[in-house]
């Protein structure tokens, strides 16, 4: 049983490994002006995950509540692939709060190293939303169309 167990740990350890690489694809390809929003929706999220009762099964439809892993992370994933610039901030920030409530007290060592991507990704969406706000006519002209 502890190598059933054991299995299932490292099977949902490299599949939200990929899911935080697509995630972050998608973080980087949002339009500059999406990130202040995006910033405010994971703030958003975490708070209401950290409200519910199992906050590491926020995102999950309640019939489902008693199963092994939660589908926040693929339901915000499915969102974040969204050509619509403010359904993909939605997914993103939807997976961001339930793989971080999902790793935060996590005893094996590549869970430990996703929540510590997660944090350095939150800080990452945190200094682009920053960065924007600091300089929006810098932001401005290193558009290409509005050098011509």
């Amino acid at each position: 049983m502890r190598l059933v167990s054991h299995l299932i740990a490292v099977n949902r350890e490299i599949r939200l490994r990929r899911q935080l690489a697509d995630i972050e694809r998608v973080v980087l390809a949002l339009p500059v002006r999406a990130h202040a929003d995006l910033q405010q929706l994971v703030r958003r999220e975490m708070e209401q995950a950290s409200a519910c009762d199992f906050p590491h099964l926020y995102g999950t439809p309640p019939e489902e509540r008693y199963s092994t892993y939660g589908h926040g992370p693929d339901i915000g994933l499915g969102k974040a692939r969204s050509d619509n610039p403010l359904i993909a901030t939605r997914g993103v920030a939807l997976w961001i709060a339930s793989v971080y409530h999902e790793t935060l007290d996590a005893r094996r060592p590549g869970m430990e190293d996703l929540h510590r991507q997660i944090l350095r990704l939150m800080r990452q969406i945190k200094e682009l939303s920053a960065a924007e706000r600091r300089d929006p006519a810098a932001a401005w002209m290193s558009q290409p169309q509005a050098v011509a």
